[in-house]
């Protein structure tokens, strides 16, 4: 299959996956009586993040460290800059009160945490491990607050809109997951093909195609919730891909075989540190993004790869 052809057939199956993954979990947010927001933080957040997975994985099984972690920050840099900021163009995102007190310091943490772990350029068994442990403790934490915050969920709230059959939201959202995995997979092919032919390193490689390519779920799935204005979806995916990234992939990766890096510099990581500490202000002010803070977000991961791409 031709490059062109596997790109294209990646965007299709992930506008689908999208649109399956956003209708399912919007529901079965409804039918479990938690917020939405719970729901994005969760599943959507980990299932849009399977791809990250997949490849980080695999590239450092195969030697590839630069591409493993360079997947993971510059997933987390496209999470943040790109989509959030286009999500912000199509609706101004609002900022559930939970995010300002609990998720964001996480994600700033788990963000800080790694030009800590590769100083010396290299992540251990000890430290993957620990890195695993902190992802299990924030899920089950995720989960207890969505029941507690079950309790202001009242059944004429639910009864405004349709649920549809509780399996059937669950095969919705399987579906789409597997829309999302194998279009992304597809896309990365194509694409990672097509620098491979301008001879770029693994390192860039790893920052912006792949780590593009594997956000694609998280771009259409944003996307896609901010056009049917399920915003706590929108931005629960990112920040929980990001939470999920650091700790689930750069761990679990880590944990199976010691993580080893050569052109991931402080540059990469800085940048991916200070548009996360840059989304502070922004949802702040007024608690939400709005289109031209989202217009300011692309402009920044534009100055980026001017400053990184050879």
């Amino acid at each position: 299959m031709g490059i062109f052809l596997l790109i294209a057939a990646g965007l299709a199956l992930l506008a689908a996956g999208a649109e399956l993954l956003v209708s399912g979990s919007s529901k079965l947010a409804l039918h479990l009586k938690v917020p939405a927001l719970v729901v994005g933080l969760t599943v959507v957040a980990f299932g849009t993040s399977a791809p990250e997975m997949v490849v980080s994985i695999s590239s450092n099984m195969r030697g590839s460290g630069d591409i493993a972690v360079g997947n993971v920050v510059g997933s987390n840099l496209f999470n943040i800059a790109v989509i959030l900021g286009l999500a912000a163009l199509i609706r101004p995102l609002k900022a559930n009160l939970k995010i300002l007190r609990i998720d964001m310091p996480i994600v700033v943490a788990a963000t800080l945490l790694v030009p800590v772990l590769l100083w010396d350029d290299r992540v251990g068994r000890l430290e993957g491990a620990a890195l695993f442990c902190g992802i299990v403790g924030y899920t089950v934490f995720t989960i207890l607050y969505g029941k507690k915050e079950a309790e202001k969920f009242h059944s004429s709230a639910l009864e405004e809109r349709k649920k549809g059959p509780l399996g059937l939201q669950i095969l919705f959202i399987l579906g789409g997951l597997f829309g999302l995995v194998l279009g992304s997979r597809l896309f990365v092919d194509g694409a990672v093909g097509l620098a491979e032919r301008f001879q770029v390193s693994e390192a860039i490689i790893g920052l912006t195609i792949v780590a593009a390519g594997t956000s694609l779920p998280e771009l259409a799935t944003s996307v896609m919730a901010a056009v049917r204005k399920e915003e706590d979806i929108a931005v629960g995916n990112i920040l929980g891909s990001n939470i999920f990234n650091i700790l689930s992939i750069l761990g679990l990766t880590a944990w199976i075989s010691p993580v080893h890096v050569e052109n991931i510099g402080m540059f990469d990581l800085g940048a991916m540190v200070v548009l996360t500490l840059f989304l502070l202000p922004l949802i702040r002010t007024g608690y939400r993004i709005t289109r031209l803070e989202g217009l300011m977000l692309l402009v920044l991961y534009g100055v980026y790869l001017y400053r990184l791409w050879p």
